[in-house]
């Protein structure tokens, strides 16, 4: 899955019911400078209706990478995430669970269900930055620094 810069822009979507975890991901990747295009979700519904380009969704591009928090309204990230893996055409695209629970039980039955990593959520924005910026490389090191 690796992504050239000179190819196209890497397309993450971003659950998050936060705004002000919302405003961080998208500093932590404005300050990375990543070649990436981030659209932001706030609920699960919301994130599902994105994926399957439902209106008004319908022109919606398809995450390379997606970031999830597991605690969301109308539809829990846990929802989400087996919802994705169960869809023959989403099952593919990387998740990586963003959230505040460091708790064994949340974090073994993310991976239960095919997540690709799973990131506590810190308190410093340096560390938060640094997180981002070590999933983007992991996922696509050709386009990282770019």
């Amino acid at each position: 899955m690796n992504v050239s810069p000179s190819s196209r822009t890497v397309e993450i979507l971003l659950v998050e019911d936060s705004p002000s975890d919302a405003q961080l991901m998208r500093e932590a990747l404005r300050e990375s400078r990543l070649s990436n295009s981030l659209h932001t979700v706030a609920d699960g519904e919301e994130a599902m209706t994105f994926l399957r380009r439902l209106p008004p969704y319908d022109s919606a591009p398809r995450p390379d990478l997606i970031f999830l928090d597991l605690n969301l309204p109308r539809k829990s990230g846990r929802e989400v995430l087996a919802d994705l893996k169960a869809d023959e055409q989403l099952r593919n695209i990387p998740v990586c669970v963003l959230t505040t629970s460091s708790h064994e039980n949340d974090i073994a039955e993310a991976y239960a269900l095919d997540a690709s990593c799973y990131l506590t959520k810190p308190l410093d924005v340096e560390d938060f930055i640094s997180q981002v910026q070590a999933v983007y490389n992991f996922w696509f090191p050709k386009s990282a620094g770019s």
